[in-house]
């Protein structure tokens, strides 16, 4: 027997997802009728709702989880008859929270033999509790992914070049899971130091879907692209053996750009623009805290290495944490002045506050229960406020600043320059003049990356 599934992405970073993907080529395969809707760019459909016998909504991200919240009561308003389910990243950590909301079922980790199973419970009338893991980290055997159903690429995020041009942006996974602890790492308490790969055969079948439908460049998504650097050479020498004028961007961390030796010059032969990078802070004492496996000499060098590879740096911070200072703050937008990087932060990553998620390794570090608040449901974390006021309120300074920059579109480089007059003033000191030389522009994604972030309206989504 089969059953009506509708599987609901919530958030993806603009991008078309690839677990929305993989888990329909999953249920597709064992036979069920299985539609996709991606929330990012879609409305909630009353009438495929009313007929389904399962709602499953992915969760990747701490914006996406909000946004299911949120939906959940209207969703079992239109589908009263339907087993809800969430699965993904972030599902595990709120369990109890989608417990809450009417969702029987948990998934995260490897979560699609855990939806198969579900499903197929459903198609057999078995109504009894989750028998599933909620944490499945067991290897599986990867499907081609089947993007059937979901808006094309056009409606989601694009690639806008240096020059301004733009390219259609494709999105995958050579990989999930990190083999790295970061301490206030979203992957952490989900993997604990677990990575899988996804074949290549499987990539490739996902890329070839994608340039068919218009991509001209392919985003991958892993935590850390270097986690498996064989694998990832593989990887990228089999998508541009196949479609050598296709680009790429990744995401690696800091420590593995320093000890790359020669795989930049692979990545930067290959297609790689531009690579995502977690910096987080300029700050040592810090980065111990998080246990980013990094310095700020590292992040210089870094910055050098990829310069002289000709690939660019995406650089990403979390600048406010409750260990900042006003003077550390500084410390950065300097930093970035000097290694001519304004131009490679979105002004918005100079506005993130630590996130404080439930599970957070943040809570290994001694004393760290003494700076946070009880877990608020509202915006799925632990509250926390730095000691010294003027780094919130310099935060949320900086913040208002940057939401009427958006939607202004003013220059980021413009926007940076009143944040660095807002930071000096609540220092009580005039800024410094600002050389000519900040950096040029690099290729991005039009829609920005938030990672480790506590929320802000403006990233949700209507539904």
């Amino acid at each position: 027997m089969s059953i009506r599934a509708i599987l609901i992405n919530t958030y993806e970073l603009g991008r078309q997802p690839f677990g929305i993907a993989q888990a329909a080529a999953w249920l597709r395969n064992a036979g069920h009728d299985v539609v996709c809707l991606d929330l990012a760019v879609q409305s909630l459909e009353a009438e495929s709702l009313s007929r389904a016998d399962l709602v499953a909504l992915h969760v990747p991200m701490h914006t996406a989880t909000r946004i299911a919240v949120e939906a959940l009561p209207r969703i079992r308003a239109l589908a009263p008859g339907a087993r809800l389910c969430a699965f993904g990243l972030y599902a595990p950590v709120n369990e109890f929270l989608f417990r809450g909301l009417g969702a029987d079922t948990v998934l995260g980790g490897e979560f699609e033999p855990g939806l198969a199973s579900l499903a197929r419970r459903i198609a057999n009338g078995n109504d009894s509790p989750q028998s599933e893991p909620v944490i499945n980290l067991n290897k599986i055997p990867f499907v081609a992914p089947d993007r059937t159903g979901l808006p094309p690429l056009s409606a989601y995020a694009s690639l806008i070049l240096a020059d301004g041009g733009e390219r259609t942006l494709g999105f995958t996974e050579a990989s999930r899971g990190c083999k790295h602890l970061c301490r206030h790492c979203p992957v952490v308490p989900v993997y604990e130091g677990r990575f899988r790969i996804v074949p290549v055969n499987v990539i490739m079948q996902d890329v070839r879907a994608q340039v068919a439908a218009g991509a001209q460049h392919i985003s991958f998504g892993d935590p850390d692209f270097l986690n498996g650097p064989s694998h990832a050479i593989r990887v990228i020498r089999a998508l541009h053996r196949e479609f050598p004028e296709l680009s790429y961007d990744v995401t690696i961390k800091v420590e593995h750009i320093v000890n790359s030796g020669s795989v930049l010059s692979e990545l930067s032969r290959t297609g790689c623009l531009f690579i995502t990078t977690a910096v987080e802070s300029v700050d040592d004492e810090i980065l111990a805290r998080l246990d980013k496996g990094h310095t700020r000499a590292d992040f210089e060098k870094a910055t050098a290495m990829l310069r002289d590879a000709g690939i660019s740096m995406a650089p990403t911070f979390v600048p406010f944490t409750p260990w900042t200072t006003v003077e550390g703050y500084v410390d950065l937008l300097n930093a970035l002045i000097k290694l001519r990087l304004v131009e490679n932060v979105p002004p918005v990553q100079l506005t993130i506050r630590l996130l404080v998620p439930n599970g957070s390794y943040l809570f290994h570090i001694p004393g760290f229960d003494d700076l946070v608040k009880e877990f608020d449901p509202s915006t799925l974390g632990h509250p926390w406020n730095n000691r010294d006021q003027r780094v919130d309120m310099l935060q949320q300074e900086c913040h208002a600043l940057v939401q009427d920059a958006e939607a202004e579109d003013i220059p980021r480089r413009e926007t940076f320059k009143q944040i660095y007059r807002r930071a000096y003033a609540r220092l009580g000191e005039n800024p410094p003049a600002l050389p000519e030389d900040l950096g040029s522009p690099i290729p991005r994604h039009s829609e920005p990356w938030y990672c480790c972030a506590e929320p802000t309206d403006h990233q949700l989504v209507s539904f």
